[in-house]
């Protein structure tokens, strides 16, 4: 990738770690870097040998939201070429929310604005206790419309009302309570627990996660009547009757490992 704003690096067991990588600029956002982010996901969700993206941050922070120079310079933009900037920051949300990979978010330091879409579209969200975060559109006589649907999913409507409206920083312990990360670590043992968190997802079959992703977004919005009944009874059936379920259920009365976890110590 020639583009340096976004690194992306696979390692032996399938982890690919894509890193926003203007630490100078606190890695903030501007067209270049959600262009490359939306190329480095696309690849590595096309990847065969990428079964795991982290989602990081050079630096002290994870991000700091828009480029004060792109926002100046989507002022100057028209009607027609604002909708058009917009619509690829949201391509980029539903491009790392709909991954059929799983996704880990590391987070540290500040994460505001549009940093809130990418934690909340990734399906776990690890945050170093000096993380804070913050939903600063308002500040600016906007609104956080591109991350929104995603963030209130996050957070339901109530907490969503208020924080869109306050814009008031949220620190990490709050952003746990409300359910805006899964986890909060000693910055010193960050790493560590995205490590053990990646070491967990590589013990499941690769084919029976993206099942899991599909379900939940399948059932999120939906009452389990007859057609949601019927699509869990099939993805079950077709999972127990595909190539992995029988090698994991084969595996389980063997009792070894099952053919898609690798030898940690290469």
């Amino acid at each position: 990738m020639t583009d340096q704003t976004v690194l992306s690096n696979t390692d032996h067991r399938g982890v690919t770690r894509i890193t926003l990588n203007r630490a100078d600029k606190s890695n903030a956002f501007n067209a270049d870097v959600m262009t490359a982010l939306i190329n480095a996901l696309t690849n590595a969700d096309n990847s065969s040998a990428t079964r795991v993206v982290v989602l990081q941050g050079e630096g002290k922070h994870f991000s700091a939201g828009a480029d004060l120079n792109y926002m100046k310079a989507t002022a100057a933009l028209s009607r027609d070429e604002n909708i058009e900037d917009a619509e690829n920051l949201a391509r980029l949300m539903q491009t790392l929310d709909q991954l059929s990979k799983p996704t880990i978010a590391r987070i540290q330091g500040a994460a505001f604005g549009g940093a809130l879409g990418l934690i909340c579209t990734c399906d776990i969200a690890v945050a170093a206790d000096n993380a804070r975060f913050c939903l600063s559109e308002a500040r600016l006589g906007l609104a956080p419309a591109a991350i929104g649907p995603y963030v209130v999913r996050v957070l339901g409507a109530r907490q969503a009302r208020r924080y869109f409206l306050t814009t008031e920083e949220i620190p990490a312990h709050q952003a746990l309570t409300l359910g805006l990360v899964h986890e909060v670590t000693d910055v010193d043992t960050l790493d560590d627990t995205v490590d053990m968190l990646v070491d967990r997802l590589l013990k499941n079959g690769p084919v029976a996660l993206n099942a899991c992703k599909s379900l939940v977004a399948r059932a999120i919005d939906n009452q389990p009547d007859a057609d949601l009944i019927r699509y869990t009874a099939e993805l079950i059936a077709e999972l127990r009757t595909g190539p992995e379920g029988q090698e994991g259920l084969q595996a389980f009365l063997d009792k070894r490992k099952p053919n898609w976890i690798q030898d940690s110590s290469r």
